[in-house]
């Protein structure tokens, strides 16, 4: 599903504590719509409370055709040779690409449970020295070295070598001012939980582009969109104590300033929705709205560099049917 140049990528469903075999079941389900709907990828969280996100990646490669894994990356978990060595693994055994979503934090509570003390800032001068070691052993066969303040290797050599043609797509945060510096020292997307189109801020996010996280709920007509997303994201005052609870315990940016967006936007004064978010059932904004008033937000996000979309946990089959249509004006729009 690429629409004018736009990479759309879905989100695989994140572990909550349900049975093994109805998760098995959600992560075969979300990846085949999404490969069968032609999106480029799929993310895969990373957290204290999450899966191990490559076997669950292999999960997805093993049920899919060609739908590319985003593996989110947190440097605490692992040293960068393993990374690489899973990229370079999984590309040789089902000759698929992945990607790679670099995380520089997360909960506090799950950092500190690590005994990782890293500030905020200076976690990002370690994304960026961890990711390039990943780069350097993934694009080359001659064995590398490398001296930083956080990483030392010397004449590591990786194999399987990973062929040119499955190079990862990278990507980090850029909702901060450290992240997307991050980005662009690394040749990577930055990735933003964006603001209201109008609001955009082109300047910022000037450069090889960026990429944004949305959910997606379109319909012919706008009635049915809201009443759609209403039954889907329906008022929750314990995900409303889950949201301030978890508020209290992240210091990442973009969540921070999702939180303060949502104080001062009306719950369907537009477009652009927050409440799923506000009530801890999903971790980006919502456009909803008929076909032709989604296309015009996410058109007006391409004219402004966004050039990979990745949509929240599609919800059937159907909805990415809807979100097609949506992309595909979006895309005549912006071309116009």
């Amino acid at each position: 599903m690429q629409h004018a140049g736009l990479s759309v990528f879905t989100t695989c469903p994140p572990y909550r504590g349900s049975e093994p075999e109805s998760y098995m079941r959600q992560i075969r389900d979300v990846s085949r719509w999404s490969d069968e709907a032609g999106c480029e990828g799929i993310l895969v969280y990373t957290d204290n409370g999450a899966l191990d996100p490559w076997l669950v990646s292999q999960i997805i490669i093993e049920n899919t055709k060609a739908l590319m894994p985003l593996v989110a990356v947190q440097p605490v978990y692992a040293h960068p040779y393993t990374i690489a060595k899973a990229v370079s693994t999984l590309s040789y055994l089902h000759g698929r690409r992945l990607c790679l979503n670099m995380v520089a934090g997360g909960f506090k509570n799950d950092l500190a449970a690590l005994d990782d003390q890293t500030p905020h800032d200076r976690r990002y001068d370690r994304l960026v020295e961890y990711t390039t070691v990943i780069q350097k052993l993934l694009s080359s066969a001659a064995p590398v070295n490398f001296e930083g303040e956080f990483y030392r290797v010397q004449q590591l050599v990786l194999k399987p070598v990973l062929r040119r043609e499955f190079s990862p797509l990278i990507t980090v945060s850029g909702s901060s001012a450290e992240g997307l510096a991050a980005a662009h020292s690394l040749g990577a997307i930055p990735v933003i939980y964006p603001e209201p189109a109008e609001r955009c801020d082109v300047h910022r996010q000037a450069g090889s582009g960026f990429g944004i996280r949305v959910g997606i709920i379109a319909r012919d007509r706008e009635d049915i969109a809201w009443e759609v997303a209403h039954q889907r994201f329906p008022p929750d005052r314990g995900g409303q104590m889950l949201h301030e609870m978890a508020m209290k315990v992240s210091d990442s940016v973009w969540h921070r300033q999702l939180s303060d967006l949502a104080q001062h936007t009306a719950p369907a004064s537009s477009n652009y929705w927050l409440v799923p978010f506000q009530h801890y059932k999903t971790f980006c904004p919502y456009l909803v709205g008929t076909y032709a008033q989604v296309a015009l937000e996410v058109a007006r996000y391409v004219s402004a560099g966004c050039k990979l979309i990745i949509l929240d946990v599609p919800e059937s089959e159907e909805e990415l049917i809807h979100v097609s249509r949506a992309l595909s004006q979006a895309s005549r729009q912006a071309a116009a």
